[in-house]
């Protein structure tokens, strides 16, 4: 990657576009993306006292080398133009084009992420980057490129907030990063969270490698002297070699885990070769283990069994001259871009080529499995499987297992043969009755090793995967098949239940069951949720009607009401899918399906006119407006809810609303919050301050407004309030 320290400018991101981009209306796209961040963000300064458009021009730099596409790099120009100034999406899709809006949307929202330690916390913004990477990776590349020049100058920040920021980076942003197989970025994000975190122990290592420097480096070189001499000799004229150190962090965590010093870890000498071919890197390979001999259990083939990032490379560490280790890595220029910069160098930006995001995106998709998974879960909206649990296989340590073939996948550390067996099919998942690892067999509770070779074995005669099976797989994929098995089955049962149920009570009425049709279900329970007869025979096995009822619907003896938990569904959205009605409530809320609704506008979130917004259907107390955001949705039973929405042409009403702001504490500050407030278009109801644990000041607005634009304009002139650090919308 060039050079980081120097202060980077728009003419220094055109020359390097210039290198890829020679299509004039893409180099004028970013130009304008500058022009309009420089405008937007005029007056504005970095903690460092930088004019804040440098921070933009570093981001989108980092995105020129990574030879992103004009689109990418005028969102790294504009990534925070949404969040902190006046420009609207809608504008700035009309200003530059609809992509590099959605891109800078989507960097926005992760950047409204607050990072705390809980595991839940952590888990809540693993799965906000991971579905906005899911809808366009393009936004994680320019966070990335985002967090990375914040990395850079983070000495700037207060040393809770460094080391607060650098946990986060490692947590999130590195383990990301190598995902996508982008190991310089990962290296580099690795190591300044690394010098936040622990400067002692950083300082400690870094002195330790400086020491050795001089006697390191020139064993180095005398071995790439040597090295280049075996390549001509054997008539390989074009190639690259270079050293390699591992980076500081990696160091460490050898240090630590592997209870090793410095002088233990062999990949401190060691070097790169970079030729042409695949054939050239075997043939790279034979020449050096002709020379010097190689360790047992250290070369790995790469090349033959990609990593499920798509890095590619030969691995071999020998005994070189002098007895001293080297570990020696052998690639194709090719491979080296992939293994440097990974999903970036995949994605890089091809003129002349008719482009397609959506047709990268499906390469992307197809090159990285954990990816497909994810996209997967995100279009499949129906599935059981929670997102955190796919979290967890994406950024846990990884082990890398083989089928006899020689295949590989890879897992989250603490997999165990049944997600091996869904992993290849579901049916050899639900029919597996044993495994054999390494040619030996082993109990379902074994845990894969990196290098396993598994074979599972199945029989037909398997009746399926009970509950106690969710004990021994540890990936979201297996259990989501197991719980789908048990699912199935247990429906299964609960429709022989009701069939037989309506058989009996039918009886006494001289009516059969058999005798019904789908149409006929759809006729009498359509209100209810119910569509076909399987539907009908589910309910009444799992006793949410009695056959009795159902009988007597049928046959029109009664007008029976259904238990009231169940009539409740008459409500749902698939039952009234092609009637909308405006709900006369006062709230300017459509609700589909409905002309009189009762309705609240729940007062655990507030919501107010502009919020997107989702219907509960509550026990005897009408329909509840929440915001979809509230944690009491995530909470509640999803058949309940209904669709709901503000009418567009709706006005005058005034909704209540909290914000809390947390700041640091100074004379006259929460009087200047009242003087900001007073100028907006909001009525200040109430105001409470106090102080918290760390002696900031945390007041809380209680506001009406008329809509979400009011209440957001006010929360953007509250930023300008520079010891203002936090502001959020209460959720009691």
């Amino acid at each position: 990657m060039p050079d980081n320290n120097s202060c980077k400018t728009i003419d220094d991101i055109i020359t390097y576009c210039q290198s890829y981009l020679h299509n004039e209306d893409n180099l004028n796209l970013i130009k304008k993306a500058y022009d309009v961040a420089k405008k937007k963000h005029e007056g504005q300064f970095r903690k460092s006292g930088d004019p804040y458009i440098q921070h933009p021009v570093e981001v989108a730099y980092i995105l020129a080398t990574l030879h992103a596409g004009p689109d990418t790099i005028a969102a790294g120009l504009l990534h925070d133009v949404l969040e902190d100034t006046d420009m609207s999406k809608e504008e700035m899709a009309a200003t530059f084009n609809k992509d590099v809006a959605e891109i800078v949307d989507g960097v926005t929202k992760i950047s409204k992420l607050k990072y705390m330690t809980k595991e839940k916390a952590l888990a809540h913004n693993h799965e906000k980057l991971l579905l906005a990477m899911a809808k366009d990776i393009r936004v994680i590349l320019v966070k990335i490129a985002d967090r990375l020049h914040n990395m850079r100058t983070i000495q700037f920040h207060s040393e809770e907030k460094q080391k607060r920021i650098a946990q986060e980076t490692l947590d999130l942003y590195a383990p990301l990063a190598h995902r996508l197989g982008m190991y310089r970025i990962k290296a580099e994000l690795e190591d300044l969270s690394f010098k936040a975190l622990e400067p002692e122990k950083y300082a400690e290592i870094a002195k330790e490698i400086s020491f050795k420097k001089t006697e390191r480096d020139e064993d180095v070189e005398k071995m790439i002297s040597t090295v280049k001499g075996l390549l001509e000799k054997n008539h390989i004229n074009h190639y690259d070699i270079k050293g390699r150190v591992k980076n500081i962090y990696s160091i460490y965590k050898k240090i630590i885990t592997k209870n090793k010093t410095i002088d233990d870890i062999y990949d401190l000498l060691a070097l790169r070769v970079i030729v042409d071919s695949v054939e050239q890197c075997y043939h790279v390979l034979g020449i050096i283990h002709s020379i010097w001999t190689p360790l047992p259990m250290r070369f790995k083939d790469y090349i033959a069994v990609p990593k499920p990032n798509m890095y590619q490379s030969l691995h071999t560490t020998v005994v070189g001259p002098a007895g001293k280790i080297y570990e020696i890595q052998i690639r194709t220029y090719e491979m080296d871009q992939i293994a440097e910069f990974g999903v970036a160098a995949h994605w890089a930006y091809k003129e002349n080529v008719e482009y397609s995001h959506e047709k990268e995106q499906l390469e992307i998709v197809n090159k990285l499995k954990w990816y497909k998974d994810l996209t997967t879960y995100v279009e499949n909206s129906a599935t059981e499987d929670p997102l955190d649990s796919i979290i967890e296989d994406i950024f846990s340590a990884n082990v890398y297992i083989f089928t006899p073939k020689g295949d590989v996948y890879d897992f989250p550390a603490g997999s165990m043969p049944l997600d091996f067996a869904y992993r290849i099919h579901s049916d050899i998942g639900n029919k597996t009755v044993g495994a054999i690892v390494n040619g030996k067999i082993v109990p379902l509770s074994y845990k894969l090793k990196t290098g396993d070779v598994v074979e599972i074995k199945t029989n037909k005669a398997c009746t399926g995967p009970t509950s106690e099976w969710l004990k021994l797989a540890k990936t979201s994929h297996a259990k989501t098949k197991i719980k789908a098995f048990i699912n199935k089955k247990q429906r299964d049962a609960f429709v022989a239940k009701g069939l037989e149920e309506l058989t009996v009570i039918g009886k006494n009425y001289n009516y059969s069951p058999t005798t019904l049709d789908d149409k006929q279900v759809m006729d009498l329970f359509g209100k209810n949720g119910i569509r076909t007869v399987e539907d009908l025979y589910w309910t009444i096995g799992k006793g949410e009607i009695s056959a009795l009822a159902a009988i007597n619907r049928i046959l029109g003896l009664t007008d029976v009401k259904l238990d009231d938990e169940f009539a409740l569904k008459q409500y749902s959205e698939d039952s009234s899918k092609n009637r909308k009605r405006v709900a006369t409530n006062g709230f300017g809320i459509i609700v589909e399906g409905l002309e009189r609704a009762k309705l609240h506008l729940g007062n655990c979130c507030q919501p107010v006119y502009g919020d997107e917004i989702s219907g509960y259907i509550s026990k005897g107390n009408g329909i509840i407006i929440h915001r979809v955001t509230c944690p009491n949705v995530e909470k509640a039973s999803p058949e309940r809810f209904i669709n709901v929405y503000w009418d567009k042409d709706f006005s005058g009403r005034i909704f209540d609303t909290t914000l809390k702001i947390i700041a640091l504490d100074r004379r006259n500050l929460v009087a200047d919050m009242i003087n900001i407030l007073n100028g907006c278009n909001v009525t200040i109801a109430s105001v409470t301050s106090t102080k918290n644990r760390t002696g900031d000041c945390m007041a809380k607005f209680k506001l009406q407004v008329s809509g979400l634009n009011d209440l957001n304009n006010a929360i953007l002139n509250l930023k300008k309030i520079p010891e203002i650090y936090q502001i959020e919308r209460v959720n009691k």
